[in-house]
């Protein structure tokens, strides 16, 4: 199994989740198929030293639903953070980014995030 370090140090959350699912995914092997995912793990180092504003932490909301009428819940990326910790947001981002097939929760697999 291959292994892949991703540091995350003053880099934008955005760009260390799609440089992940890419790795993840395959495609930057010459080998790639799209039916077949890869035996690559890969890691993300230092998400707690990654470059996310004031601003976005108070503005950028994170949604889910529980299920009933009226159940729609949000939560700021602050709380987020001090709930689960800065690896959950890179969790999700990655997972956003993933493609929603079968293969989605295999890849997941895949990845260790370490703050």
């Amino acid at each position: 199994m291959k292994e892949y370090v991703i540091d995350a140090t003053n880099k934008k959350l955005g760009r260390v989740a799609s440089e992940a699912a890419v790795v993840l995914m395959g495609k930057d092997s010459p080998e790639y198929q799209p039916n077949k995912y890869p035996n690559i793990r890969v890691k993300i180092t230092n998400t707690s030293k990654a470059a996310i504003t004031e601003k976005k932490k108070g503005e950028k909301a994170y949604k889910r639903f529980t299920g009933y009428p009226g159940g729609l819940r949000e939560r700021k990326m602050e709380q987020e953070i001090e709930k689960h910790g800065y690896s959950k947001l890179f969790e999700k981002a990655v997972y956003g980014m993933l493609p929603g097939n079968r293969l989605r929760s295999r890849m997941m697999l895949n990845l260790v995030i370490s703050e």
